[in-house]
């Protein structure tokens, strides 16, 4: 499988798309039940632009295969050295390792960005994604049972997290 990992370009957004209501119609990494539009994609692009944070995609001559990105875990300056990240492979190229390959990448740009902590809030049947993440680094910190609901059911919620810069001395505002 030959494909390429880069920044997005505008032009990548509605493949993001694609893939994004495909994750929000069939699966439970999004919590969305309701579909987007490519208006707001377009804006999310640029929120994530604006922010400096970056939006990778792994691209072949289909179009985009993946997609990974981070921004704010929370809107308050404390919580400024750590970030929330999302990472979605394209339902007919999931278990090709695009997953992993984009996700060390997205952990490259925020150590080097002097991120300090990267959080992941995954659905705890996602048996998968937590696999990932731990064969990346990233230990459980939490557990949150029946705090979502799509498809009719209860949805758990597992917290995990990985330390970028371990020892870094906090950044002030």
């Amino acid at each position: 499988m030959s494909y390429q990992l880069r920044d997005a370009l505008l032009s990548d957004v509605p493949g993001i798309l694609d893939i994004y209501n495909d994750a929000v119609r069939n699966t439970t990494a999004i919590w969305n039940e309701t579909p987007v539009d490519l208006v707001n994609r377009q804006a999310w692009f640029a929120a994530r632009a604006q922010q400096g944070y970056p939006i990778l995609v792994a691209v072949d001559e289909t179009g985009v295969l993946g997609y990974a990105s981070f921004g704010d875990w929370r809107p308050f300056e404390g919580f400024r050295n750590t970030v929330e990240h999302s990472v979605y492979v394209r339902s007919d190229q999931r278990g090709k390792g695009l997953g992993p390959a984009l996700m060390t990448l997205l952990v490259e740009r925020a150590r080097s960005g002097g991120k300090h902590v990267m959080v992941a809030a995954i659905e705890s049947g996602n048996a998968a994604s937590v696999r990932l993440h731990e064969r990346l680094g990233f230990v459980t910190t939490g557990q949150m049972p029946q705090v979502g609901v799509k498809f009719g059911r209860w949805l758990d919620l597992t917290f995990m997290q990985l330390l970028l810069n371990p020892g870094a001395a906090p950044t002030s505002a």
